[in-house]
């Protein structure tokens, strides 16, 4: 191993061994507890280290935030012999994915534990299937790509069961393994297809080999076929998108946010690595595929998100419509533009996320979770700013200004008709047009609807997580009202990584 070799994998290396620590000083540090004269003590909301593991978990994730972002400047370096990439597409990701999970951690806290949830193996979880993104989202080989994919996958179907107790909760996990090792093999297959007939397992020689006219074209395209396939599934896209209503709905609130936000930068990552790195000169026959599933994610989810009145759900079929808008950045010939509007779109849908969910935890408490409509309704007659809150969320989600989902999508929208695709932009504003309904229907119940006399939501978790999902509300303004910043940093990491590559 070359020094450049530890340079590039350090800060995976740091998170691996931190978090084997972590979890074996867990066992061995004793939790402070504190007394409530009269309620009795119940031993699984303070479970052992739990604390220490949480404290130390955070600190980590400060450190690799800071870690990426001063690497957004180096230059693309492959290593381990080319299983490897470092470069600022990755660093920019990964700096995302690591402040989506800590962000997702600090919202999640007074939820997991009034909920016996709050204990040392959730938050190892949680930071292994962060390992498994960072790897993936680095992958220079087939073999480190799906490798990062189980390593990502195989800890979420863990959170997902993890409130055993609930048949919901359990009939989710079975699915979402079930139908992931499906979308698994799928990709899998599709490797070895594309292992079979270019010799190689290096995206970099993959793709030379791709671009000889000689190869077997026949079994490339199947092999991409599948390939798109699995992808697809990771993105939750139609019609390999059966799991999310069901995973969102089923899992704890908590568990999610794990699912609905830094993943969806991890699966953005493969997206590229595999079809534009890779695959770039069978662009005529991936792209009408994608086309595809766009345009059916963007009808489906957003039609099919109307007649819901379960948040968690309404979200689920709100996300795979907005995974139909990253896709179509996809659509352009070869213009970072567009590739660089995608990865802005999927970073900013993952803030909105952060803040949907978040408010959500915030507004439940133990022994019922704020899942319906009903449960905000009149919200803002008891706690007007929370329900602001929850107003700038949906009005970023249904892209309408001034917040940064409209931001992100004109920028799609204007990478399409740059491409040519006018007839498709326009598809794409009838279908947000559609989905505006039941994002303004969420603020017309907050706003408008009298709340019950005995109101279900109570505004819970403690108050950094409510100064921070206030943050994070007016970073979806600010970033609407002054998106220039954030789309600079995506297009420059995008146009350094693809002249590296």
């Amino acid at each position: 191993m070359q020094a450049f070799d530890l340079y590039a994998i350090l800060p995976e290396l740091v998170l691996l061994v931190v978090t084997c620590l972590l979890l074996v000083a867990s066992v061995y540090v004793p939790e402070r507890r504190v007394s409530t004269p009269g309620v009795e003590q119940d031993i699984f909301h303070t479970p052992r280290g739990v604390g220490f593991v949480y404290f130390f978990s955070l600190i980590l994730l400060v450190c690799l935030i800071f870690a990426f972002i001063g690497r957004m400047g180096d230059v693309s370096l492959i290593a381990l012999n080319g299983l490897y990439q470092s470069d600022p597409f990755s660093n920019l990701l990964k700096a995302c994915s690591c402040g989506a999970v800590l962000v997702s951690l600090i919202y999640s806290k007074r939820y997991l534990t009034d909920r016996a949830m709050f204990r040392p193996d959730f938050i190892v979880l949680v930071l292994l299937a962060l390992l498994g993104q960072m790897v993936l989202i680095s992958g220079a080989n087939l073999l480190t790509l799906y490798l990062g994919l189980e390593l990502m996958a195989l800890p979420t179907y863990a959170l997902v069961a993890m409130r055993h107790n609930n048949e919901k909760s359990v009939e989710a996990a079975i699915k979402y393994f079930v139908l992931g090792a499906l979308a698994s093999g799928f990709l899998l297959y599709g490797m070895s297809m594309l292992y079979g007939v270019t010799g190689s397992l290096d995206l970099l020689e993959i793709f030379r080999t791709v671009a000889d006219p000689h190869i077997n074209h026949l079994v490339m395209a199947f092999g991409l076929v599948f390939i798109v396939a699995g992808l697809a599934f990771k993105l939750g896209v139609v019609p390999f998108h059966m799991w999310v209503p069901d995973v969102y709905q089923g899992a704890p609130t908590a568990v999610t946010l794990m699912i609905a936000a830094a993943p969806k930068l991890a699966a953005f990552a493969l997206l590229f690595r595999l079809l534009v790195n890779t695959l770039l000169p069978l662009l005529g026959d991936w792209q009408p595929m994608l086309l595809l599933l766009a345009i059916l994610s963007l009808l489906v989810g957003n039609i099919t998100a109307i007649a819901q009145t379960n948040l968690k759900r309404m979200l689920a079929y709100s996300a795979i419509a907005q995974m139909g808008f990253v896709l179509l950045g996809m659509l352009s010939v070869f213009d970072d533009h567009a590739f660089s509007a995608s990865m802005f779109y999927a970073i900013t849908y993952v803030l909105t996320t952060l803040g949907s969910f978040g408010l959500l935890m915030i507004l439940s408490h133990k022994g019922h979770d704020c899942e319906t409509l009903d449960d905000i309704k009149g919200l803002n007659k008891k706690h007007p700013w929370f329900a602001f809150i929850g107003m700038v969320m949906m009005f970023s989600l249904a892209g309408i200004p001034p917040t940064v989902g409209f931001a992100a999508k004109l920028g799609v929208l204007e990478a399409l008709v740059d491409a040519g695709h006018t007839f498709i932009a326009v598809i794409a504003v009838i279908a947000s047009l559609i989905g505006a309904f039941y994002y303004l229907r969420v603020v017309k119940v907050m706003y408008f609807d009298e709340p019950d006399a005995k109101p279900k939501f109570v505004v819970n978790g403690s108050a950094f997580a409510k100064i921070l999902l206030s943050v994070n509300a007016l970073f979806v303004l600010g970033l609407g009202i002054f998106p220039s910043g954030l789309m600079t940093v995506c297009l420059d990491a995008m146009r350094r990584t693809l002249l590296g590559s």
